[in-house]
């Protein structure tokens, strides 16, 4: 069995069950992580409705606390997840901006004396490009 999430009559992805009730599960608490709702509805017969406006805000909400999150261990569980509504956000054509992004990584390894700090904006950029392929309809 699978789930369909759809913007419009536009199918952005197809996933197992299993996958979905993962997703949505994290959706919920990153909603309320970030505190702006995800514009992705509820699932109802096996399909779900994405609000692109409400889902463009939850996106760059997302990104911009990603971006911010400098604990280690918040920013590994929660790579994954932002990866996955990057690539889902791209299916949809909702341009994201990485620039605020990237201005909060280039003044964090700037001023920051932890030896293990690394460049992430690029590394999450091209993961989320990969996932694109795996969010097939």
């Amino acid at each position: 069995m699978s789930q369909y999430y759809d913007l419009g009559d536009r199918t952005l992805w197809n996933p197992s069950d299993g996958a979905s009730r993962l997703f949505m599960s994290q959706v919920t608490v990153y909603q309320a992580e970030v505190g702006v709702p995800s514009g992705i509805g509820p699932m109802e017969a096996d399909e779900c409705q994405i609000d692109p406006i409400a889902f463009a805000a939850f996106v760059e909400a997302l990104l911009a606390w990603h971006a911010n999150t400098r604990h280690a261990v918040m920013a590994t569980l929660s790579e994954g997840f932002v990866a996955t509504v990057l690539a889902l956000a791209e299916k949809a054509n909702i341009e994201v901006s990485w620039e605020a992004a990237e201005r909060a990584e280039s003044h964090y390894l700037k001023t920051t004396s932890d030896p293990r700090a690394k460049e992430w904006t690029a590394a999450l950029q091209q993961r989320s490009r990969e996932l694109v392929r795996d969010l097939a309809p």
